[in-house]
């Protein structure tokens, strides 16, 4: 695991000459909505996307990370399936329901079913480099969406340059993220991680607390802000020493919000719980959200090392695949 971290700048560097190579025919459809289906280590990178798309798309994006897709799907949806083995059994079956409804579909996939699907139906498709577990490719699956999305017109190619000054970000500050996920690791050890951000990056929240799960093998939860000070923050009076919270902070979060986190703050730690805040860095979102998620995977890797767990071991995930394998 730690290999496959510490190839994650390599990994972004990689998945643009994929991306730049591939070629895709003109659709003649004229795109109202886009639906990304994707689940676990494959679909966080389209859950990142959409999230940032959102912010420059004139159509709406919404993420599927289950077996149905919503009954809006029609002819003039673009339907992304990121699978990465290509065998994800809820996406293949929210991408054949897609295809009775006459949608656009293109994908990301390493191979499997999802690729002789493409193949077999001439659908736009981007094959990335197989063999690795899915959530360390996140780079891969996460290039390839924008790249999707910028040729079929969603978002513009600005995108694709904020994606390049990510990677140039990460390789100047690779070893002070080093250095600062070895010390939140220290101050999430043996306590319950709780984690929070801003609607915004609630997507890195969710890689967070995904990465914690599979590499730490660790229970957590993750909440957003504002919503969370309408309902957890009364939770919060049984208080609990046994939480450690992270907060992500942005130097572009909302003013109020702002105040929001400083007066959460002091909640949780009259309660006796730890407060740990991390600050990204970067100008645009993406470069923000991929500095934080190079910085967690770290610290997630940390804490499994700490604990002396395995990282990359997930048996009970291949028990519940064979269980429902002997399902019909």
């Amino acid at each position: 695991m730690k290999s496959n971290i510490e190839g994650f700048i390599k990994q972004l560097e990689d998945a643009f000459i994929i991306g730049g190579n591939a070629v895709f025919k003109a659709s003649n459809k004229k795109i109202a909505n886009v639906l990304i289906c994707g689940l676990g280590g494959s679909g966080i990178g389209g859950t990142i996307v959409a999230k940032f798309a959102q912010l420059e798309s004139k159509v709406p994006i919404l993420v599927c990370n289950d077996y149905h897709i919503p009954e809006f799907v029609n002819e003039s949806t673009l339907v992304i399936a990121s699978s990465y083995s290509g065998n994800t059994e809820e996406t293949l079956t929210a991408i054949k329901a897609a295809q009775i409804k006459g949608a656009e579909i293109a994908a990301v996939t390493s191979g499997g079913e999802l690729r002789e699907i493409c193949h077999e139906k001439g659908y736009n498709h981007i094959l990335i480099p197989g063999g690795k577990p899915p959530r360390t490719c996140i780079g891969l699956s996460l290039t390839q969406q924008v790249y999707i999305l910028v040729k079929y017109g969603i978002i513009s190619e600005v995108a694709l340059a904020n994606l390049t000054s990510a990677i140039e970000l990460l390789k100047a500050e690779d070893l002070s993220i080093k250095e600062e996920a070895e010390n939140i690791a220290q101050a999430l050890f043996g306590k319950l991680p709780v984690i929070y951000a801003t609607d915004k990056f609630e997507p890195v929240s969710i890689r967070f607390r995904q990465q914690l799960n599979e590499n730490s093998k660790e229970l957590c939860w993750h909440q957003k802000f504002p919503e969370l000070n309408h309902n957890e923050i009364v939770g919060w009076a049984s208080g609990n020493d046994n939480l450690s919270v992270v907060i992500f902070r942005n130097d572009d979060d909302y003013y109020r919000t702002q105040k929001r986190m400083e007066f959460m703050k002091k909640v949780i730690i009259n309660q006796g719980a730890t407060v740990t805040e991390i600050h990204s860095k970067g100008s645009s979102f993406i470069e923000k959200a991929l500095y934080l998620i190079y910085l967690t995977d770290w610290t997630s890797l940390f804490i499994a090392e700490k604990k002396q767990v395995d990282p990359v071991e997930i048996k009970v995930i291949d028990a519940l695949k064979d269980h429902l394998a002997t399902i019909k």
